[in-house]
């Protein structure tokens, strides 16, 4: 269990420590560059990948008929 606890402490710091070398190199703020990432990109690539599988399965369904 401290392996697990360990590597989420890992995980947390190393994309807390990227978004802030971003926001330095963009000349932006940390709370702009996580509103980007987390209520921009984020919820549009989970909006297409829904929208690729629902496609992806008709096209299946049409198929197999």
């Amino acid at each position: 269990m401290n392996y697990l606890i360990k590597f989420g402490m890992y995980v947390y710091s190393y994309c807390t420590d990227f978004i802030i070398n971003l926001s330095n190199l963009s000349n932006l703020s940390y709370y702009e560059i996580n509103f980007i990432f987390f209520c921009v990109i984020y919820p549009s690539l989970l909006l297409i990948s829904i929208i690729l599988f629902i496609t992806s399965k008709l096209r299946l369904s049409k198929y197999k008929k």
